[in-house]
């Protein structure tokens, strides 16, 4: 049996109130479900209120393989909420604040757990006040030097700054991000526009110049698939067609298989495979952490396996 590494979500988790009712999330929340789901040891660093939505958070975790021993209880602020509306498929969202994941504190604990990480991924959501800020980016500046350190940007309006971005982009090895948020991330950095000839591999392979610390940029494209570029070759996957329930959390179910194989040093194609494998059936389930039956989990795996 293989070692299960250590994987760190840091950032918000949050309930999605959708029209069909509510949905515990979070992006990183997200990821770390599904990074557990496929055998690692995952363990988020987050933080709720002490109220009933926080408990009703810690109760729906409970029977899932993620670690929350580490998420902090606050006692001024209320646990995250989203309110999401839907046009067609894609959703949009009303982001509420304060939320007690803008408040994260830095303990010995959340220190000692970046030390250790074999992978960490955060976003710009989280960052978007101050405190919590500075506590995620020493986190990660904390953590080894051979670890893999993933920035999933998912930008929200109004919540994100071309400060951010940079700063992420200079502690990360990974930058993940989808084809709407690529342009707008050279609009923060103050780079120009990429060509129009094949302009998210431009981007990304701007990107690799410009930021010394990463080593692979993914761009996701919905069911198009999406694209993986190094320094050294790039692997474009056409992605999946799938009966859509709605795409909340596939993107970060992407994130975790991504990381998951790039951390057993995996092909690009086989990474890029399971990412869109298990993008698409995140995105054909409601909500962002659905059951996973152990059939569809064996067939997934099976066909990642298959890619040479």
């Amino acid at each position: 049996m293989k070692d299960r590494h250590l994987i760190l979500g840091i950032g918000d988790l949050l309930w999605d109130l959708l029209p069909s009712g509510a949905f515990l999330g979070g992006a990183v929340a997200n990821f770390s479900v599904m990074a557990g789901r496929l055998g690692s040891h995952a363990a988020l660093l987050s933080r709720i209120g002490r109220d009933e939505l926080g408990r009703q958070a810690m109760d729906a975790l409970d029977p899932m393989p993620i670690d929350t021993s580490a998420i902090e209880v606050d006692t001024l602020h209320q646990t995250g909420r989203v309110t999401v509306s839907f046009t067609g498929n894609e959703p949009s969202y009303i982001i509420h604040q304060p939320a007690a994941w803008d408040f994260f504190e830095l303990s010995e604990q959340w220190m000692q757990l970046a030390e250790r990480a074999d992978a960490l991924c955060f976003g710009s959501l989280a960052q978007r006040n101050q405190q919590s800020r500075q506590t995620i980016q020493t986190l990660v500046a904390q953590a080894s030097s051979d670890s893999v350190r993933v920035f999933d940007v998912n930008l929200r309006a109004p919540f994100y700054s071309g400060e951010v971005v940079e700063e992420s982009l200079e502690l990360a090895t990974v930058l993940k991000m989808n084809e709407d948020e690529a342009p707008l991330v050279l609009r923060l950095l103050g780079m120009d526009a990429a060509p129009p000839d094949n302009p998210l591999r431009a981007t990304a392979e701007r990107l690799l110049e410009e930021f010394p610390s990463i080593e692979l940029v993914a761009v996701t494209r919905g069911a198009r698939g999406s694209m993986l570029v190094t320094r050294e070759e790039w692997n474009d996957h056409p992605g999946y067609q799938v009966q859509v329930a709605d795409t909340i959390g596939a993107g970060d179910a992407f994130t975790a298989a991504l990381t998951h194989y790039l951390l057993r040093d995996a092909s690009l194609a086989t990474i890029n495979e399971a990412g869109n494998r298990w993008g698409s059936w995140l995105a054909s389930q409601a909500g962002a952490m659905p059951a996973l039956p152990e059939q569809a989990r064996i067939a997934i795996e099976a066909a990642i396996e298959r890619v040479v």
